[in-house]
């Protein structure tokens, strides 16, 4: 029986290079998307492109929680385990936005959601023999948090809230690995290289790798027999590398994790 990967932000760039990728391996491939039309659109292109037909999808707004849960409430239903989730959706804000759900929105995108979902699935990850959790981080993850400004509330940047959220991103992996070391389940994240993604373009101009490189990378992380077992690092090209010195701090980890359940206690079942 084929193994069921979940990919978020999959519509496009490194996410549905993965999604295709995933799919001629022979892994049974989900993935997330913002809106139904791109989300049927994505599975008739990795079908076409994998020669596989083992895809299926499911949309969800990550600026909405209760988009989340539903979501994933969704995927409970259809499956009874998940082997790999790929959390990879990413947005870049310029400017200062607020989620209905009152949370900085590249934050809750980029972050919470995922934190979230993650959550939800967790009972299908425990169902698998041996579960991956990856996700997917940068190398300009930001080198200090303060929890009185996660949501910009008393400065606010474009890089620097995406920065924050790819740290928070980092802070979550090494956080769920010592969570879950007794555990079926590995946790790891990574920085997929330079990769020319909708998202770069659109803020830095037509620059860096072609996706599958990013694909590539993610795929080690998620598959590779290389790194079964190790759990809690993060890789850039495919090795581990150290990330910014207060990712590896025991009391912010944790204090992000409590900050993030409270945030998201209502969606918790």
């Amino acid at each position: 029986m084929s193994k069921n990967v979940f990919i978020t932000g999959a519509t496009d760039g490194i996410g549905k290079q993965s999604a295709i990728e995933l799919a001629k391996m022979g892994y049974h491939v989900i993935i997330h998307g913002r809106g139904d039309d791109s989300v049927n659109q994505a599975i008739e292109d990795i079908k076409q492109e994998s020669g596989k037909d083992e895809v299926a999808g499911y949309s969800a707004e990550f600026e909405v929680l209760s988009g989340v849960r539903d979501m994933a409430e969704k995927v409970k239903k259809q499956y009874d385990n998940l082997d790999i989730l790929i959390n990879n959706a990413g947005i870049f804000q310029k400017n200062r936005e607020l989620t209905d759900d009152g949370f900085e929105k590249t934050f809750q995108v980029n972050y919470l959601a995922h934190f979230l979902l993650t959550y939800l699935l967790m009972d299908l990850l425990e169902h698998a023999e041996k579960a991956r959790v990856v996700n997917v981080t940068s190398m300009v993850h930001a080198t200090a948090i303060d929890f009185d400004n996660l949501q910009g509330e008393q400065s606010f940047s474009g890089s620097a809230a995406y920065g924050l959220s790819k740290l928070c991103n980092v802070l979550f992996t090494y956080k769920l690995a010592r969570e879950k070391r007794e555990s079926n389940i590995t946790s790891n994240c990574l920085h997929p290289g330079v990769i020319s993604t909708k998202l770069l373009k659109q803020n830095y101009g037509d620059i860096g790798a072609a996706v599958e490189e990013g694909a590539k990378n993610i795929l080690y992380v998620a598959t590779s027999d290389a790194i079964e077992g190790v759990s809690g690092k993060y890789f850039v090209n495919q090795m581990p590398q150290s990330s910014a010195t207060v990712t590896y701090e025991i009391n912010v980890q944790d204090r992000l994790w409590e900050v993030s359940q409270e945030m998201v206690k209502d969606y918790l079942s």
